[in-house]
């Protein structure tokens, strides 16, 4: 298990650089001109633009400026700063990304639980009027894009029966992140469930599980344990990548609810063109990406006995 993890660390490396380079590739590449847009309308000389695009870094060239940015988060995990504001990029990722991580922490365990609890009832009852049901629902969440069922939700539960808060004032009060939560892990929820349906039903003709209930064993340890552990592994698979997925993909759902967090941050960053913050959001959000891709591949030895890593 050591090496195993050892060896997936260090592919993690190439892995790093090229996915971070291709990225500072795009966001540089996009029209505009970050440092006179600190002027606006106004305008100002070429001098104090050459100034400013020397003082940031931006008169070198690309490979050079990434070479510099790559060295300053090695070193001294120095992300740049911020041209509009001055602000070190890391003290703005200090801010979004607690309130993003809450969000989407309490995404991922509606789209866990509920996710896994309606595929395991749908594929037990398969064929059923139950199954049939929460084929339907998933469906329409899959169908139904965010930005529609967040005002949707937002209309229904925050404004006609205002049982919920309609938009986020406080990011540390779950109760106001529960509305958003839900919005967010809706599409997710479905793909668990029917993922999770498939799996079941599947894994329920397999000859393991007639064997257990030819041995007498209980329904719920035949379930619970026999039945779960071979069936969860690719829905681990898809909980894994979608945590990255959840917090990279809060950009609708964050300006819905007023909530100012990585979504907000990168849709204004794109709209300001701020590289510098662009690329450093981006770049967390790529280590998520790694690193939760090995959790999941070390469940899989936990889900199943067969599997071990030398």
């Amino acid at each position: 298990m050591g090496r195993y993890v050892a060896r997936r660390l260090l592919q993690m490396i190439p892995v790093f650089i090229g996915t971070t380079l291709l990225i500072f590739l795009m966001v540089y590449a996009l029209p505009g001109d970050p440092v006179r847009g600190l002027f606006g309308d106004k305008g100002t000389s070429p001098a104090v633009l050459r100034a400013l695009r020397h003082e940031y870094g931006l008169d070198k060239p690309v490979l050079v400026q990434y070479l510099d940015y790559m060295k300053g988060i090695i070193l001294h995990f120095d992300f740049g700063n911020q041209i509009a504001s001055g602000r070190p990029v890391t003290e703005i990722l200090g801010d979004a990304f607690p309130v993003t991580l809450r969000l989407s922490g309490l995404a991922f365990a509606i789209e866990a639980v509920l996710g896994i609890v309606l595929g395991v009832v749908s594929g037990m009852r398969a064929g059923k009027w139950a199954d049939t049901v929460i084929l339907v629902v998933t469906l329409l969440l899959i169908s139904v894009p965010v930005f529609v069922l967040g005002y949707i939700l937002q209309t229904v539960f925050a404004f006609q029966l205002g049982w919920l808060e309609p938009a986020v004032n406080d990011d540390t009060n779950l109760n106001q992140l529960l509305l958003p939560a839900i919005v967010l892990a809706s599409a997710s929820l479905a793909y668990v469930a029917r993922l999770t349906r498939t799996s079941i039903a599947e894994n329920l003709r397999a000859d393991y599980i007639r064997t257990a209930v030819a041995k007498g064993l209980p329904r719920r340890r035949i379930v619970g344990v026999h039945l779960m552990r071979n069936s969860l592994i690719p829905v681990v698979t898809f909980l894994g990548t979608d945590l990255g997925a959840l917090m990279g993909g809060a950009v609708v759902t964050e300006s819905i609810f007023n909530i100012h967090g990585v979504g907000g941050t990168i849709a204004d960053s794109i709209t300001r063109r701020e590289g510098t913050t662009l690329v450093g959001l981006v770049t967390i959000l790529v280590l998520v990406y790694l690193v939760t891709s090995l959790i999941v591949d070390l469940l899989y030895a936990v889900l199943d006995p067969r599997i071990r890593y030398a």
